[in-house]
């Protein structure tokens, strides 16, 4: 048993104990519920701290430990809060997140969803070794400059290439919150907003969150298709385009060279802005990624979006926005509306984790083993699942795309996964409008080992001769 679950174990136990007994009274001193429970020092010691926490104990040094005089209301009482509704009212709801990791997972479930490396993939020693000289900084706890840490504008800029300098860079505490930023700094709320069908669910949450109307362009295996997406223009009216050119989630794209050139092109005759989510760029699987689009735009037309939390940890939000002109005057003014500041330790943990050979070192790491479990969970699911359609076998990223053969209805096939403990997301949360068929996106990054991604396929051929005979 892991060292969080005995504790989680001894926190249930001893709540029940509590509600045995009353305000004032003696729980069993650390050395009994040591022996009681055949569990550690550590654990007593942390079991305690979260009854303290919430309040359902008091501990005395010297004395013991005491149940609380006024203890957390108990699970049956819950508020009223039906008020809520009516003081709301007015206001859409926020869009949910399905690509998230669900707190009802099985603990043995092979996790094919989500969108982050696995513990075993992050750089955790060069992380914690980065945080604790950042933490010896004689200035590491002073005010960090609201634009972001000189040194860090200055890597972010050179990562992106071209005439981009520090000056162009404003550090953003991770992808998705300069994701918000941008929609709202951007495009008026009731705006549309242009974007890849299929894309990215976060953007289209942010998007949605804004007040913004996400309008589909299609793609294909070259990537946007520039024609379409010039008749977009010109029918919406639209002054955005948020787009991901390299090694798109979900499908693995990279956009071609040509239409690299042609996107940029359009969006500048429309007088339009793109964002440029470049998310993927250290996710590469031995190729060097392309050219961002920012490296080549000089009018301020590319808004370029970095971030550190996928190829080094869910935890490390840093990322960056790089922009020109009047766009970047106003992202700096969101900044002071927003949080007027990228936490500085944290800044300064990324400067040394990226200066480091330790980054060059976890990168090609990271690259080699992203390429061979993709190419596994590929394998295994053309052996297992010849049916299902690959859209490819991508460069980079995280996931392959997959679309289900006519007659499999995606919850059904998510449920049936979850029975035999597979988790995958559903695709058609990655469009805008309505799908035009029916898909899964499939991680291979998350599960805990590679043989995890053959036995996952395995489950989920099960999952689906299941559901042939449950229609038999």
């Amino acid at each position: 048993m892991s060292d969080s679950s005995s504790i989680e174990t001894l926190v249930a136990i001893l709540r029940r104990e509590i509600t045995r007994l009353s305000p004032g009274d003696r729980l069993p001193s650390s050395r009994d519920l040591i022996t009681r429970h055949g569990v550690g020092p550590v654990t007593v010691s942390r079991a305690i701290a979260l009854l303290a926490a919430e309040g359902s104990v008091v501990t005395r040094p010297g004395s013991g430990t005491y149940v609380a005089t006024h203890r957390p209301r108990s699970a049956g009482a819950e508020p009223d809060t039906s008020w809520q509704a009516v003081a709301l009212a007015g206001r859409d709801a926020l869009p949910d997140r399905p690509d998230e990791q669900s707190d009802a997972e099985a603990p043995d479930t092979i996790r094919l969803s989500g969108g982050y490396l696995h513990e075993n993939l992050q750089p955790t020693r060069p992380l914690g070794a980065a945080l604790a000289r950042a933490a010896r900084r004689p200035d590491a706890w002073h005010r960090a400059p609201a634009a972001g840490l000189s040194t860090l504008r200055t890597i972010f800029a050179r990562q992106a290439g071209g005439d981009v300098g520090p000056e162009d860079v404003l550090v953003t505490g991770g992808g998705q919150g300069a994701l918000s930023m941008l929609f709202r700094a951007v495009a008026a709320p009731g705006s549309p907003v242009l974007v890849e069908s299929p894309t990215y669910p976060g953007a289209l949450a942010a998007a949605r969150a804004a007040g913004l109307h996400p309008v589909p362009v299609p793609i294909d295996d070259e990537g946007l298709r520039p024609d379409l997406l010039a008749d977009a223009f010109a029918m919406t009216g639209a002054r955005l385009l948020y787009c991901q050119p390299t090694f798109h989630n979900p499908t693995g794209t990279v956009l071609s060279p040509e239409r690299r050139r042609q996107i940029v092109d359009v969006a500048r005759a429309a007088g339009a802005f793109v964002i440029e989510d470049d998310f993927a760029r250290h996710l590469g699987h031995g190729r060097p990624a392309p050219r961002p689009l920012v490296a080549d735009d000089r009018d301020g037309t590319v808004i370029h979006l970095a971030s550190l939390t996928k190829p080094a940890s869910p935890s490390l939000r840093i990322g960056a926005l790089i922009a020109r002109g009047p766009v970047m005057r106003r992202l700096h003014a969101m900044r002071r509306v927003d949080d007027f500041f990228i936490a500085r330790p944290l800044q300064e943990a990324a400067v040394e984790l990226l200066s480091t050979p330790a980054w060059d070192r976890h990168l090609r790491t990271l690259a080699t083993a992203l390429q061979h479990r993709c190419v596994l969970l590929a394998d295994a699911l053309a052996r297992e699942l010849p049916d299902w359609t690959l859209a490819r076998v991508p460069e980079g990223g995280l996931h392959l795309w997959l679309r289900l053969p006519p007659g499999l209805a995606e919850p059904t096939v998510a449920d049936a996964a979850a029975a035999h403990q597979v988790a995958v997301n559903l695709g058609r949360h990655y469009f805008p409008a309505e799908p035009p068929a029916a898909h899964l996106r499939l991680g291979f990054a998350a599960a805990a080992e590679p043989a995890k991604l053959t036995e996952a396929a395995r489950r989920l051929a099960l999952a689906t001769r299941d559901l042939g005979r449950t229609a038999d």
